[in-house]
């Protein structure tokens, strides 16, 4: 019973006033006096639910197959959302005046009910839309997570026949952005109803209830086709980003596979950037749980210990608010694994102890979640060396979306640690193919230098380490590997030079406490790495 996907009608109208609240099924609406209010989809289609079967109460099962299509929710999560459309309509839990808990049973809306035909006014100033009042037949209010619309792009070659291959781009990226579960994305079929036509994107956002709209354009010349995409801020019309791609035509399947994966593996950090941005313009006491994981990723890419630290507690306070929230889950566990890398840990034990537990339940919760599923599941390899089962979620990401540069870099990295350099090469590659202006390039940079150095490929080791101490001159891992490369080359004066960028950044570490660092599985691996070290001079 999808409510996103069907019109309900009470009795004649489709609307109707409970106290001060006004909801509207077709347009998805509720609003209390004459103010709207923004709830989440979720929220939305439990009150409508609730409302239509006002005559009898409504039991758990009965939301589960109604709102979560049958899947497993969480008592706190159903009491979390429950909270929130009495919130929403000026109930409270305490008051229960419009819906009532009814005890070991479910819920029950009391509130008295009336049809209600559309207000005239309103109706009059709502602007015709761009597709036709046929086509497109309601402006709805934006869903609780980022959103999305991919439009056609514009076909400018002066050939027809490359028409079929600018949509099939089109909706691959659409198809990869679905994939991401953080993200509502509009269906190909309502987005393409703006074919051919000159479009006013705010229009277009108000439309379709999205906040952001992608739009492009394709043009083809001699054997080469190139790519433009333009990514706008639907609720101001600025643009966020703009970019262009370009390739030869070989294989045309080919060709759109690698413009889909770089036009969403371009997009996503801006997209996420700017929700980033939009969150800490918010009033802390608006905040709720994606708020506050947003703002936890702001303090995390500061990448200090102190803002690790702040991360944490903003990541914590997202899970308390969403207890099935995999991608909190999965920072957190993150921002244990970050302090465990950069040598923060106050309590070693104890924090790859909670760090661990965390990135089990972000994997448990986050199934078809390939970013929770990522980082989650190398936050168990390199937190306790279960290499092996870290690479299993790691996959499943890969199969899930293939095209988040993310997920690569945690692949390599969980290759090298396992022992197969050349294969995290690769992936490293991939990685940094996807997103070569990535703020975090410097750790693709060195997990490349540590699979050279393992390969014992030394010269490459100590270039790819050197790139990333420039990128990031802190980064305690490339001060390792390079100290220990030059010195496997024999670069003595340079090997120390490193080491004493490594001891001021980490003096506690010590030839005795390393293993307890990289969870290195091959021992002639461990062996190669600490003998560099030994040799650059770091105390046993």
């Amino acid at each position: 019973m999808e409510y996103a996907k069907r019109q309900v009608i009470w009795g004649n109208a489709v609307q109707v006033r409970f106290g001060d609240c006004a909801l509207d099924t077709e347009r998805r609406e509720l609003r209390r006096g004459t103010a709207l209010v923004a709830v989440g989809p979720q929220v939305f289609d439990i009150l409508v639910y609730l409302v239509e079967n006002r005559e009898r109460v409504v039991t758990k099962d009965d939301l589960l197959d109604a709102v979560w299509a049958k899947r497993i929710v969480s008592e706190s999560t159903l009491t979390t959302h429950i909270n929130a459309v009495r919130k929403a309509i000026g109930d409270s839990g305490n008051e229960q005046t419009l819906i009532r808990t009814i005890p070991r049973k479910g819920f029950r809306f009391v509130g008295d009910v009336r049809d209600e035909e559309r207000s005239t006014a309103r109706d009059s100033a709502r602007p015709e839309p761009l597709g036709g009042r046929d086509a497109v037949t309601q402006l709805l209010a934006l869903p609780d997570r980022p959103s999305v619309a991919v439009l056609p792009f514009q076909n400018l070659s002066g050939d027809p026949e490359q028409e079929y291959f600018a949509d099939g781009v089109v909706e691959d990226i659409i198809a990869a952005l679905s994939r991401m579960r953080w993200l509502f994305v509009i269906a190909r079929n309502s987005s393409f109803t703006y074919k051919g036509r000159a479009v006013d994107m705010k229009q277009v956002g108000r439309e379709l209830g999205v906040r952001y709209v992608l739009e492009g354009s394709l043009r083809k010349a001699g054997n080469r086709v190139r790519i433009t995409g333009q990514l706008i801020d639907a609720t101001t019309g600025a643009s966020l980003w703009a970019g262009r791609f370009e390739s030869t035509l070989n294989d045309i399947f080919d060709l759109q596979d690698q413009m889909t994966s770089n036009v969403v593996a371009a997009l996503m950090p801006r997209l996420e950037q700017a929700e980033i941005e939009r969150a800490k313009r918010k009033p802390t006491e608006s905040l709720d749980a994606y708020d506050y994981y947003l703002r936890g990723m702001a303090r995390f890419y500061q990448r200090t210990k102190d803002a690790n630290s702040e991360a944490l507690k903003l990541f914590y306070t997202a899970i308390e608010l969403d207890p099935e929230y995999a991608s909190a889950h999965a920072m957190a566990a993150w921002c244990y694994t970050w302090r465990k890398i950069n040598g923060w840990m106050a309590d070693r034990v104890k924090e790859i102890g909670e760090g661990v537990r965390l990135a089990r339940r972000a994997v448990e919760v986050g199934k078809d979640d390939a970013v929770a599923l990522a980082r989650g599941g190398h936050a168990v390899g390199f937190l306790i060396g279960d290499l092996d089962s870290g690479v299993t979620f790691v996959d499943r990401a890969l199969l899930l979306n293939p095209n988040l540069a993310a997920v690569w870099v945690l692949s390599g990295l969980l290759r090298f640690y396992r022992g197969e350099p050349d294969v995290a090469i690769e992936h490293l590659a991939r990685a940094m193919r996807l997103s070569p202006l990535d703020p975090t390039l410097y750790q693709m940079q060195v997990g490349t230098g540590f699979s050279h150095l393992l390969a014992g490929r030394f010269d490459d080791a100590s270039s790819w380490a050197e790139k990333a101490l420039r990128e990031e001159p802190n980064y305690l891992p490339a001060a390792a590997v390079a100290s220990a490369s030059h010195a496997l080359a024999g670069r003595l004066e340079e090997a120390r030079q490193a080491m004493a960028r490594l001891r001021r950044i980490d003096p506690a570490l010590r030839m005795s406490n390393l293993k307890n660092w990289f969870p290195i599985r091959r021992p002639e691996h461990f062996a190669s790495w600490a003998e560099g070290l030994r040799r650059a001079g770091l105390p046993e």
